[in-house]
């Protein structure tokens, strides 16, 4: 899916888009959906704060159900017991009922929605300016300085 919606390109193989995206980081780890040995899978590691980037909303049924599938679902749930930052994105529209349920449900649990949908006081020009203002009001969400956009009243 990655390469798909970063690089418009459904054939590169796992290794060029990870090659890809984690060109020019230091100090990332990628672990597989699996791998419920990372340090995300359990409340005993110090994780400050956790985003889903997108958010489908597959994923927000599984979580709001306490089901735990893959790493993500797992990591999530690990966030909601341990009373942590969880972000959620959710990528999709219309919502349905069930949709919006199960939101409320992980609203009430302690997670924070936030929608993929950027201001436009701040006159975007760009689409990285429209990507920036997500971005930014995640980081605000777990903690992390920035200055990704233009704050209001600036």
């Amino acid at each position: 899916m990655i390469a798909t919606e970063l690089y418009g390109d459904d054939t590169l193989s796992r290794d060029e888009v990870l090659g890809r995206f984690l060109d020019g980081t230091d100090g990332v780890a990628v672990y597989s959906e699996n791998d419920y040995s990372a340090p995300y899978a359990s409340g005993s590691a110090k994780v400050d704060a956790y985003v889903i980037c997108p958010c489908s909303m597959a994923t927000v049924g599984t979580i709001a159900a306490g089901a735990m599938a893959n790493l993500v679902h797992r990591a999530a749930s690990v966030a909601l017991k341990e009373e942590r930052k969880l972000v959620l994105v959710p990528r999709e529209t219309p919502l349905s009922t069930i949709h919006l349920e199960n939101l409320l449900r992980l609203r009430n649990a302690g997670a924070t929605i936030l929608f993929a949908a950027p201001g436009f006081y701040n006159a975007p020009q760009t689409i990285d300016d429209l990507i920036e203002f997500v971005v930014g009001r995640c980081l605000d969400h777990i903690g992390i300085e920035n200055k990704l956009t233009r704050r209001w009243g600036q």
